[in-house]
């Protein structure tokens, strides 16, 4: 059976743009080998190729037998990432840097020792300006090698001076480590779990939080560290569902950048994300005027040179911006219009295939599906939910819980009562496995289940008893989780009026405005 295992050579191969590959063949073509003849045919083959299978790659080079492909694959692969690396990014300030601790290194070989320090102080006061701290600290472990080993300046003031500034630069450090170890576990919490499920939760991830927050002065936190400690807030309030926390710390998160401009160049993906969760902030605090705002905000950035430089960059921006897009349509009560995303979005999954994480995609579909819901079409809301329920993943179990609700749910819509009877305790076990079973579930069950044998006269006012008992529930935070993944109320109350859930979320849109003027 051939391999159709995903390969790290294929990825590289299939993530350059058209001038990289040129790039690549004069770089190759520089000497012309046996060797760099075949991994030349060797990268036309994977160029050419969907998807990455072994058996048929030998049998369009048959010049490359199976024992030589590890070694060609592998020698491919550098020359590959050497001809990227001669492709002079003057916006990149890491490659910048590099090259001038190479130059460094290179004059401190030849002896050149003066020199070479001369090269290490312009790495320092780059590395400062735009808060490259590693780079500073290298840059300063070198200088006290060169001062160490020979006699080059006054001694002793610089060993004041380079003590001070290791000082200063381990205490930066420090808060980095530990703010950025807090601010990825409480987001690999959320990624395995989703919202706090219950008190447990709560009381676990407050003394995690307590137990790993570093006491610090501000003033000696730099750039990156307010960074990850806006972040590790940011996830703290967003797990609890505090989401007034969450929106305090992620507008000071993309309000660092605004007060360090350059850092959005030297940092894009952190302010994308930082922008993100802004709009999240925004949405889920029904703050539509505010979000709209933002969203322009992202629209233009989008446009610009730091969000398009590079591929990682344009793939965020294409991810975020666009759940953001989908997001306006929910405000808004626009589903049908919001459809109108699909088909771009469909396309970009596809190009992008190779460089998503599954989670993306898993939050895309149901994002999907729920535009479908709202728009009255049950049957694609059904085909969007099964590409998460099939898929056998083990991240978000809160989204994939929605899921199997919403799917249930549409199937009801559908009338598909054969069927609801085995889904209710498929996803009712699901659901009650993963710890996941809040009161709004439960009293959707029970609904579902009771509905079937009530006659048409009395069941809109099962569904107005059902909507007051859920009402009551929505201002406690264990609970709001699932008026944030499902417009339970919005459900109850187009069944209630019997009209679209769009209709209901466009009336309650344009209510809110009106409230406003």
């Amino acid at each position: 059976m051939p391999n159709r295992s995903t390969d790290n050579l294929f990825q590289l191969v299939k993530s350059l743009q058209k001038g990289e590959k040129r790039n690549f063949k004069l770089y190759v073509q520089r000497n012309a080998s046996d060797d760099n003849l075949k991994i030349i045919s060797l990268f036309d083959a994977l160029d050419k190729m969907h998807e990455y299978d072994e058996t048929v790659l030998l049998k369009k080079i048959p010049s490359l037998s199976k024992l030589q492909l590890s070694n060609t694959k592998a020698h491919l692969y550098k020359q590959i990432l050497s001809s990227l690396r001669l492709l002079k990014d003057d916006d990149n300030i890491d490659l910048q840097l590099h090259e001038q601790m190479d130059f460094a290194k290179i004059l401190y070989n030849k002896g050149l020792y003066l020199q070479s320090l001369k090269v290490l102080d312009r790495i320092k006061e780059t590395a400062k300006a735009h808060h490259q701290i590693t780079f500073q600290m290298q840059a300063i472990i070198f200088e006290k090698k060169i001062e160490t080993l020979h006699i080059t300046r006054s001694i002793g003031n610089r060993s004041d001076a380079l003590s001070i500034e290791t000082d200063t630069i381990n205490t930066q450090l420090y808060f980095i480590g530990k703010l950025s170890n807090l601010a990825l576990q409480l987001y690999g919490w959320y990624i395995e779990h989703g919202h706090a499920r219950d008190n447990k939760d709560v009381h676990a991830i407050k003394a995690f939080f307590q137990t790993n927050l570093p006491v610090y002065h501000f003033e000696d936190l730099g750039f990156y560290a307010k960074l990850y400690l806006y972040q590790s807030y940011c996830w703290y309030g967003f797990i609890q569902q505090d989401l007034l926390m969450y929106y305090r710390y992620t507008s000071k998160w993309v309000s660092l950048f605004d007060e360090a401009p350059a850092m959005k160049s030297i940092e894009p993906g952190q302010y994308i994300r930082g922008l993100h969760n802004l709009l999240s902030a925004h949405f889920n605090l029904n703050n539509y005027d505010r979000f709209a705002q933002e969203l322009a905000r992202f629209e233009s950035f989008a446009a610009s040179p730091a969000a398009t430089n590079t591929q990682n960059a344009a793939i965020q921006t294409f991810v975020y911006l666009h759940l953001g897009k989908i997001n306006k349509h929910f405000l808004e009560g626009s589903f049908t219009e919001g459809l109108e995303l699909v088909p771009h979005i469909e396309e970009k999954l596809e190009e992008y295939l190779l460089h998503l994480d599954k989670h993306r995609v898993l939050v895309f579909y149901y994002k999907i599906a729920c535009l479908y819901f709202g728009s009255g079409n049950n049957e694609k809301t059904i085909d969007y939910l099964n590409k998460i329920i099939h898929w056998k993943v083990s991240l978000r179990t809160d989204l994939q819980c929605y899921a199997r609700l919403l799917h249930l749910i549409a199937h009801y819509e559908l009338g598909n009562f054969e069927l609801l009877e085995y889904l209710i305790k498929s996803v009712y076990r699901f659901m009650a496995k993963m710890n996941s079973l809040s009161t709004v579930e439960e009293e959707v069950f029970k609904f579902i289940r009771k509905s079937f044998s009530l006659s048409p006269q009395k069941l809109i006012p099962a569904f107005k008893q059902l909507k007051e008992k859920l009402e009551k529930l929505e201002s406690n935070p264990l609970e709001s989780r699932s008026f944030m993944y499902l417009d339970i109320i919005g459900w109850l109350e187009s069944k209630i009026k019997q009209v679209p859930v769009q209709e209901i979320r466009k009336q309650r849109f344009l209510d809110r405005k009106r409230a406003k003027s």
